[in-house]
């Protein structure tokens, strides 16, 4: 199967840029991570030094590309095209077709670029690119209990609370309770539901 490498503008924000990971944007990642290390450490796994190193980075890099081409997950960098760098991530991992056809949603944004609408922009083109290009009916989405701004703009974007797992990720050392969210396709939403509160 052929990939396209789709590239896309954020809603009205021509400087910002939608990008497939590749191994060609190694250098602007590195530097995103190294960047926002302190910044993401409280919602990410904890991360040794050996992480952020060049190795490890195209490495991890490499493997999402991989994973892409074989149709399984799918790894997104926003990058201002003024400045060259990269200020986001989207990705959307654990691709299942089948009688599931659903996937896991995950993003961050660099912390000088919070506040400003653009994570809302980002998560609209690729949700709805992931919905008409692969055809899911399902993207799910967990946030940490005290996660605000994860639980507002998840709101915003349509995703529904469908509960709480005890326990449900080791992040930054500690197992931490998530609230569980999906969208459905709205193409294929043709049933009301009760939502979770």
């Amino acid at each position: 199967m052929n990939k396209e490498i789709p590239t896309f503008t954020v809603g009205t924000q021509d400087n910002l840029s939608i990008n497939v990971l590749t191994p060609e944007h190694f250098t602007l990642v590195n530097a995103y991570e190294i960047r926002n290390k302190q910044h993401l450490a409280c919602w990410e796994p904890l991360r040794d030094s050996h992480y952020y190193n060049e190795a490890e980075t195209k490495a991890r890099i490499m493997s999402h590309y991989q994973n892409y081409c074989l149709g399984n997950s799918l790894h997104f960098v926003v990058i201002n095209t003024t400045n060259k760098e990269m200020v986001a991530s989207c990705n959307f991992t654990n691709i299942v077709h089948g009688v599931f056809q659903a996937c896991y949603l995950g993003y961050s944004i660099d912390v000088r670029y919070q506040g400003q609408g653009i994570m809302y922009d980002v998560l609209s083109e690729c949700i709805a690119y992931v919905y008409d290009r692969y055809d899911l009916h399902r993207i799910m989405a967990n946030y940490m209990v005290e996660n605000k701004r994860s639980e507002r703009l998840l709101q915003r974007c349509g995703f529904e609370k469908e509960g709480l797992a005890k326990s449900y990720l080791k992040i930054n050392g500690h197992w931490q309770d998530h609230i569980l969210t999906a969208k459905i396709n709205p193409k294929h939403d043709k049933s009301p539901r009760q939502q979770i509160r």
